[in-house]
């Protein structure tokens, strides 16, 4: 009897093992779908041999063998050319760095989802991740050598692991890397966006929470504090000096920049660009509508923090860039979108789902609500037909991805196009011996330098690091080129230097030695 007894027990354990393997199974499986799509869809939508762009070349050019080192202004951290290191340190091939990030993008993308597993319904994961993927700038930048999307896919994780942290010790571990990936790709975004966090754990007294969130910020600040002591005069000094290169921290009203860059343009500065059509710009204004509606429903369903902390996390995310900077880019908001994604796809989930009365529900659904399975309440019921609600759900998703990938070719193509010019000039210097070692300075210089393997050097603006005087001596040594929009006067030293124009620009250049 007593052996039967545990046989039959030993026979339900083993059942629930296979049911809890195959749940297991289920859950991994539609993040891991998303991620792998949208790894697919960067190499076959953003072209791995599209070149690399300016901010690019500064940060791979720290630990390629290509070129010499591009100055490295003060707020850009070391975060991207350690990752990219990998890679950049021994090939100089462009196409095979795009594809190593292509492939880590969509890694990173799929580990930043399965942190929210138990937290949110896997469907309603699922739709995050699409939502998130699907944008163009998700997929311009996943791929390309860049802080914002690091950032983007370490803040959610840190958001979901924060959540866990109270009751699995396992989600520390992923709390402070997800931690030091933020602060190690931007050290200020990273404070910016863990605010929220910060205050929750001191409202809450999760002291240990709070500890290995404040020991992962330091970490992986550390290299960029330490840097600013030993190049650039001390913390204050680097910090007001990034503050003068981005135009002056303070009040700039910079939403409607954001909304001009969102046609395409991945950086608008001075953004005096008209507005794009209504029809590009129409998912920004549903988003923080959907965010709302996403807080009314969690909040009437009493799930709150799950949905309210992403959105302030978002939100504080996002306030420098929309509010105190005086330009714009697309990609400085992508922190913000990968942390609105999740509560939206929930609102829209909860849209398309019907609600069944309370005497209606299973015993089944009762205690999986019960037992806090992707800790989901009942859907919350609309006057609203649910056929009308589906239909328009729908076709505003279609919609979306239909604009997103418009905007996605559109901006390609151009950034192609830019990158090709700059490869034309590269090589009509290197036809008229300017050769390493080689200094190129003036318009556009650290990318045309980097293709063509020279140096780089300004003597103003926010990279200058060279005076006129050290042009004119390095000419005397070496070949130098300097570069000027076509139609413009070159500086006075450069004058009787012999000239080429390619394209839209037009470079002076000087080779000791060959009569030039």
């Amino acid at each position: 009897m007593a052996g039967s007894a545990h046989a039959t027990l030993d026979a339900a354990s083993r059942e629930r093992g296979r049911r809890g393997s195959a749940g297991s199974a289920r859950a991994v499986w539609p993040p891991a779908a998303v991620a792998a799509g949208f790894t697919l869809a960067q190499l076959l939508l953003v072209r791995p041999g599209m070149g690399l762009g300016w901010d690019e070349t500064v940060y791979v050019s720290q630990v390629s063998g290509h070129a010499p080192a591009s100055f490295f202004s003060a707020p850009r951290a070391r975060g991207v050319s350690l990752l990219v290191a990998p890679v950049a340190a021994w090939s100089s091939s462009t196409a095979l760095l795009r594809v190593y990030l292509a492939l880590l993008s969509g890694l990173a993308l799929f580990l930043a989802l399965r942190a929210w597993r138990g937290l949110f319904p896997v469907r309603v994961v699922a739709l995050g991740g699409a939502l998130f993927a699907s944008l163009w700038v998700t997929l311009f930048y996943g791929p390309q050598a860049m802080p914002n999307y690091g950032v983007a896919v370490a803040a959610l994780a840190a958001v979901a692991c924060f959540l866990r942290a109270p009751t699995d010790r396992g989600a520390l571990w992923g709390l402070a890397g997800s931690a030091v990936l933020m602060a190690w790709m931007r050290p200020v975004d990273a404070v910016w966006t863990a605010l929220p966090l910060l205050v929750l754990g001191l409202a809450r007294r999760h002291r240990r929470t709070l500890l290995v969130l404040l020991a992962g910020l330091a970490a992986g600040a550390a290299q960029w504090v330490i840097e600013a002591y030993t190049s650039y005069g001390g913390l204050a000094r680097r910090l007001s000096e990034g503050s003068a290169i981005q135009g002056g921290l303070g009040w700039h009203f910079a939403v409607v920049d954001q909304l001009r860059s969102l046609g395409g343009r991945t950086l608008c500065r001075p953004c005096t660009v008209p507005l794009p059509n209504p029809l590009l710009t129409l998912w920004w204004f549903a988003l923080p509508l959907l965010a709302a509606l996403a807080l009314v429903l969690a909040v009437r369903a009493r799930r709150t923090t799950a949905t309210a902390l992403p959105l302030a996390c978002a939100a504080t995310a996002a306030f420098p860039y929309l509010f105190l900077i005086g330009y714009a880019a697309p990609r400085f908001l992508l922190p913000a979108y990968a942390l609105l994604a999740l509560p939206v796809a929930d609102a829209l989930v909860r849209l398309l789902t019907p609600s069944a009365p309370p005497h209606r529900r299973t015993a089944a659904q009762s205690q999986s609500q019960s037992q806090g399975q992707g800790q989901s309440s009942p859907p919350a019921r609309f006057p609203i037909r649910r056929p009308v609600v589906t239909a328009l759900v729908c076709a505003g998703l279609a919609g979306h991805l239909a604009v997103q990938l418009t905007v996605l070719v559109h901006t390609v193509d151009n950034t192609t196009a830019a990158h090709r010019a700059w490869a034309r000039t590269a090589a009509e210097l290197d036809r008229r011996g300017v050769r390493p070692p080689c200094l190129v300075t003036g318009h556009e210089a650290i990318p045309v330098a980097f293709a063509a393997r020279c140096a780089s050097a300004a003597t103003t603006g926010p990279n200058a690091n060279i005076t006129v005087d050290g042009i004119v001596g390095a000419a005397r040594r070496a070949p130098v080129a300097v570069l000027v929009r076509a139609g413009s006067a070159p500086p006075r030293y450069a004058r009787d230097w012999a000239s080429v124009r390619v394209g839209e620009v037009r470079f002076y250049y000087v080779v000791p030695g060959a009569g030039s």
